[in-house]
């Protein structure tokens, strides 16, 4: 009688984000390609798309379909599985992701409720905007989390030029307006990149709008000054950018009310704005909160060891945005490309030692510093590490330092060769395609 083979060990991984994607891509090329593990990725989404490139997604400056990746071809071509699905449980005791059912846009279910075995579970769904429960925040705000609500935004503002255009003027004051809720780097970069976007529209044929009088951007933020995360001396270099370009800043200024007219602060100002997009903080996704048991945050965030293990389930890893995950001075690791990057790389080893037995390394996250673009006008930031002790750069050499940071992600994903192959192709869309999207 024959006996039954073992399975091999199953890693399912769910999220796939720039961390997540990295890792099944690195865990595909080691484990997968020679049979020791098999490797699944679960996402609610068939493609993905860097999420720092969102701001540029949502001013038209970028066309989607010029740097998305189809996770079914990542898959075939390193060896892991995709499957698509939003996961809304968890049984730690069979070891099952419990993933709700696939509808098409006719509401036709397309997969069933599934749930997919593990061995090593590790989750990497990311954050999404927090909205501290304010009111009409929800209702009136976009917000830029997916690439779809990036889509959504940059349709509706192109929709609202084109009316505005073919009326030779706004159809009514503030039609073209835009508040941007949250002086971070997201926040800022998508009011440089709007005031670039805009400031293109007459030369394709749309004239009769003019961006120094009919479109008005403003960035509100809470803390007293914008970028909080560089030091003050670039934070003002990039308040005064903003203010050159004719862009209105509030510091100091809490919302507390968004209409669908504007922004009310609890200083009693009012910005009247006809898009209002919040950028204001982020918080793990909510069903994390009551997962299984699993221990979280305020904001849903897992909290993990040092090792990433989850503090109550050591068969559940967790990384990048959604998990806690403990400094050695007491706080925790920041929700930033760079870490999940880094956890990704970390995690390739721990799992390769976790399957031969070996104890886990621990983390440590490496601040190598912040960089933010200013679309076509500047970029500034700083550089940390041993050698550099806190170098600031702007200009040309941090927007090449900017760049290199999608250029990594790439490398992780495809290798040299595909790398190089996308980015000569790119360079050469530039001299064909139009700089803002019009469609």
């Amino acid at each position: 009688m024959a006996t039954e083979q073992p399975h091999p060990h199953r890693i399912v991984v769910v999220g796939g984000g720039a961390g997540g994607l990295e890792l099944v891509t690195r865990l595909g090329n080691t484990l997968g390609r020679r049979g020791k593990a098999e490797i699944t990725l679960i996402d609610t989404s068939w493609t993905h798309m860097w999420k720092p490139l969102l701001h540029e997604v949502a001013a038209g400056s970028l066309d989607v379909g010029e740097h998305q990746l189809e996770y079914l071809a990542q898959a075939h071509r390193h060896h892991f599985r995709f499957r698509l699905g939003r996961m809304q449980g968890l049984d730690r005791e069979r070891r099952l992701v419990q993933v709700s059912p696939v509808y098409n846009d006719e509401g036709v279910a397309v997969t069933p409720a599934r749930s997919f075995p593990y061995d090593t579970l590790v989750i990497a769904v990311g954050s999404v905007s927090n909205d501290f429960n304010l009111p009409g925040v929800s209702d009136h705000c976009l917000f830029l989390d997916t690439t779809q609500q990036a889509q959504r935004f940059q349709r509706r503002l192109l929709d609202r030029l084109l009316q505005a255009h073919s009326h030779r003027t706004p159809v009514e004051p503030g039609q073209l307006d835009v508040a941007i809720v949250g002086g971070g780097a997201t926040g800022v970069e998508l009011a440089a990149q709007l005031h670039r976007v805009t400031r293109l529209l007459p030369a394709y044929g749309l004239d009769e709008v003019q961006p120094d009088t009919d479109i008005r951007l403003t960035v509100i933020q809470a803390a007293p000054r914008l970028v909080p995360d560089l030091p003050e001396r670039l934070s003002r270099a990039v308040a005064d950018q903003l203010a050159r370009l004719g862009i209105t800043v509030h510091c100091d200024e809490r919302v507390v009310e968004v209409t669908g007219d504007g922004i009310r602060t609890a200083g009693g100002r009012f910005i009247p704005a006809a898009f209002k997009v919040w950028a204001a903080g982020i918080k793990a996704p909510e069903f994390l909160a009551d997962l299984a048991g699993l221990e979280t945050t305020a904001t849903h965030q897992l909290r993990v060891h040092a090792t990433l293990q989850t503090t109550v389930d050591e068969n559940i890893f967790a990384f990048g945005d959604c998990a806690a995950c403990p400094r050695a001075d007491g706080t925790l690791v920041p929700p930033r490309a760079q870490a999940a990057h880094q956890q990704a790389s970390f995690l390739t080893r721990a799992l390769r030692a976790r399957l031969h037995g070996k104890p886990l390394p621990e983390y440590r996250y490496r601040d190598y510093g912040s960089l933010v673009a200013l679309g076509h006008y500047s970029t500034v930031g700083n550089l940390m590490g041993r050698a550099l002790n806190n170098l600031s750069v702007s200009g040309l050499l941090a927007s090449l330092i900017y760049r290199s940071l999608y250029q990594m992600h790439l490398l992780a994903l495809h290798g040299w060769m595909r790398t190089g192959i996308l980015a000569l192709t790119n360079l050469v869309r530039k001299g064909i395609d139009p700089e803002i999207k019009l469609h």
